[in-house]
């Protein structure tokens, strides 16, 4: 069962320090850019992915056509796609030991979250960071000790 637990996101959210963005657009008007915008600014190292967009930049960094091709290991999977579309991803991420896939508000897959908690992942689905991260007090990683 995807996590909805406060305690558990807080920990998610203060541990993680690198993400894919799966779905990420160029588009600053889309929820994916404004949601990637926000975690740069709150510290954490997002790495865009999108075959559309591969090898083009997106709020200063490469974006890449799917996790695995990208260059370092990531803390945690953001899913911005449409549920029949994750998948895919759900299973390169388990593939790749991924610790934590997070499905945003609307992206439902609880075939793939069974999947993906089998192996071992954690699971956060129908939640945004954007939201999380003021409603649970979380700060910047800069000022974490």
């Amino acid at each position: 069962m995807p996590t909805q637990n406060p305690n558990c996101i807080r920990d998610i959210l203060t541990t993680v320090r690198t993400i894919a963005l799966v779905g990420a657009s160029e588009k600053t008007n889309r929820p994916s850019h404004e949601v990637m915008e926000f975690l740069q600014r709150h510290g954490f190292r997002i790495i865009p992915v999108n075959p559309r967009l591969a090898g083009q930049q997106v709020l200063g960094e490469t974006v890449y056509a799917d996790i695995a091709s990208l260059p370092e290991p990531v803390d945690m999977v953001e899913l911005f796609l449409a549920p029949e579309r994750t998948d895919a991803v759900i299973d390169q991420a388990i593939e790749l030991k991924v610790p934590v896939i997070w499905m945003q508000i609307g992206v439902i897959n609880e075939t793939g979250a069974a999947r993906a908690e089998a192996a071992g992942l954690t699971v956060v689905m129908n939640l945004c960071p954007k939201q999380e991260i003021p409603r649970l007090h979380i700060p910047a990683v800069s000022a974490r000790k």
